[in-house]
């Protein structure tokens, strides 16, 4: 009996096996990418969740050398987990980040949305100190109307990180997609009512580019 005991409390001691991890397929995928075809050196980056992967990157900045690695659902911890793997490698000048709203819908509260930016940040200059790092703000939309408190304080918290150090950058593109009364503007949306549309990105697209053309090389 005592030896029963003793094997189902070692049995009790030995590590839970880890599931799978979420983004390991998508960021392999990037890798293996880089492999067939690797993209240039000391460019720009943009990472983040689905509104960067679903972005026409390369369409809308035809005149300089981008990669996107956006990964649809994934959130500002994610951007900082991988930073090895799909932000280091390429040694950018620059990196754009749009992510924060999917942590705000699983729960977390801005501050942690914040932390995770500084983490991210953190391991960027940690390899390349000179790196500009933008965030594009949180935009408001339809489909998660009732978090928009938390995503402008999440906005807020990041914005005011960013004035602490002049590598650093914020690109509030959310005040132009707000409505009159403050809220969404669905004209912007897809019909998912969350994710944006060309004439959304069309807003992206002459801020972004009007800052990532006028950065010294």
């Amino acid at each position: 009996m005592h030896s029963l005991l003793v094997l189902v409390a070692l049995l009790g001691l030995q590590a839970p096996e880890t599931k799978p991890d979420k983004w390991e397929k998508d960021i392999a995928a990037f890798e293996e990418k880089d492999k067939a075809s690797p993209p240039p050196q000391n460019e720009i980056v943009f990472v983040g969740s689905s509104s960067i992967r679903l972005w026409k990157s390369t369409e809308a900045f035809p005149d300089l050398k981008v990669i996107n690695r956006g990964f649809g659902g994934s959130e500002m911890g994610d951007a900082a987990k991988y930073a090895e793997r799909i932000v280091l490698p390429y040694k950018p000048r620059i990196v754009v980040v749009f992510a924060g709203g999917n942590d705000i819908n699983a729960g977390k509260s801005p501050e942690q949305v914040a932390d995770a930016f500084k983490s991210l940040v953190g391991k960027v200059h940690a390899a390349l100190p000179k790196t500009k790092v933008y965030y594009i703000s949180l935009f408001p939309n339809v489909k998660r109307r009732a978090q928009d408190e938390k995503c402008c304080k999440a906005n807020e918290l990041i914005q005011a990180f960013t004035k602490t150090d002049e590598r650093l950058g914020y690109i509030d593109t959310a005040s132009k997609m707000r409505a009159a009364d403050g809220g969404p503007r669905p004209e912007l949306l897809r019909d998912d009512g969350l994710h944006m549309n060309d004439d959304g990105y069309k807003i992206w697209n002459e801020m972004v580019g009007a800052i990532l053309r006028s950065a010294p090389r």
